[in-house]
Parts: C-alpha cells; structure tokens; sequence
C-alpha cells in the first residue's frame, strides 16, 4: 500500500489546515488509518486513527477538540482537519496503516504505536505561525 500524504504548509496560530492521504489501493478500506507527526528533535507521536468504516475515531489529548480524522472509502483518502492550531503543532505529519483484521476489537491500548503500523506515507510539514 503506498500512501501520499499532502495538504502542509504554513498557517497562523489559530487557523486551520486539512491533511489528505491517499491510497490507490482496492484494500483501502480493510486497513484501519492513523496520523502521526514528528516535531524537530523529537519522537514521532501519535496524533489520531479511524476505523476501517470511519465510524470509530480515536485521538490524542493534545489534539482532542481541535483536530478531525475521517476517511472516504470510495476515494481511498484519510483527512486530517486541524483546527485552532498551535505553534506546538509544527511538525511533519504522517499517515500511516494498519492491517488489523476486520472486525477485530479496535481501537486497542495499541492504536498510537507506530511500530504496528505496515505502511507510511512519505509525510507533509505542517508549520503554525504565532
């Protein structure tokens, strides 16, 4: 599965970018997706993950209530809307698949691991401005 990633770029503390993954795959829908980002000098983090259908998001507290993970299967995308951003959420972000058999109980205490993730798009840098 290759995954493109795009949607970066500069904004404003305050403002709003929408991330996009696309992943020409016709087993799209069978792998559950996440976001991650990676700030300069530190760990690659978690930041959210959807179901296979898109009907379970799951998210991290820095990001909860700001940010929206979805998916459209017929398109094989996942977005990332990010709202009120913050200079702290400068980073490159990456979206990323995970093969969980469907069906499987999900979200687990695993979903912000990224060594369970199979595959990764090359990401896109996202800088908020104060």
């Amino acid at each position: 599965v290759q995954l493109q990633a795009s949607g970066g770029g500069l904004a404003q503390a305050g403002g709003a970018l929408r991330l996009s993954c696309a992943a020409p795959a016709r087993t799209f829908s069978t792998y559950c997706m996440g976001w991650f980002r990676q700030a300069p000098g530190k760990k690659r983090e978690f930041v959210a993950a959807i179901s296979w259908g898109g009907g379970i998001t799951f998210y991290a507290d820095s990001v909860k209530g700001r940010f929206a993970i979805s998916r459209d299967n017929a398109k094989n995308a996942v977005y990332l809307q990010m709202n009120s951003l913050k200079p702290e959420d400068t980073a490159v972000y990456y979206c990323a698949a995970d093969r969980v058999p469907f069906g499987s109980a999900w979200p687990t205490t695993r979903v912000g691991i990224a060594d369970d993730y199979d595959y990764w798009g090359q990401g896109t840098l996202v800088t908020v401005s104060s």
